[in-house]
């Protein structure tokens, strides 16, 4: 498992009902015992809307902020069943392309919510998995 430092540009994968399937951005506050980490997320506000929201999250939910790939739109762009991610509800959602909806937007099929939505390319990452320490992406 990968150590974390105060600082770190991370992830927070969801667990919770609901959420299954989504990725939100953070930083590292603070690294604590049992692989343990305080973050403090970077689009997720405290119920006031006062405060960014910090919480201890299990080192299993966490991983360090991917690198950017660049995909074509004008080109090839993505094809369909590519898995990507969809930022949408403040953070970044896997889900699959199911068609062009314009020269711009995709089609995007979740299987967490069992819905399809459109996007425009700005709002679309290739998705890819953080493996034993390495990225790996999924097209």
């Amino acid at each position: 498992m990968m150590a974390l430092r105060k600082g770190d540009s991370v992830e927070v994968h969801s667990k919770q009902e609901g959420y299954v399937g989504s990725y939100y951005e953070a930083t590292v506050v603070k690294p604590l015992e049992k692989n343990k980490y305080i973050v403090q997320y970077k689009t997720l506000v405290t119920d006031d809307e006062k405060y960014w929201l910090k919480e201890v999250v299990d080192a299993t939910e966490v991983r360090p902020s991917p690198p950017k790939v660049k995909v074509s739109v004008s080109v090839s762009g993505f094809k369909q069943q590519d898995y990507v991610d969809a930022y949408d509800n403040e953070g970044w959602w896997v889900g699959r392309i199911t068609g062009r909806t314009s020269p711009t937007h995709y089609s995007v099929y979740f299987d967490s919510t069992n819905e399809e939505l459109s996007y425009p390319v700005s709002r679309i990452r290739v998705h890819q998995e953080w493996i034993n320490g390495k990225w790996f992406t999924s097209q």
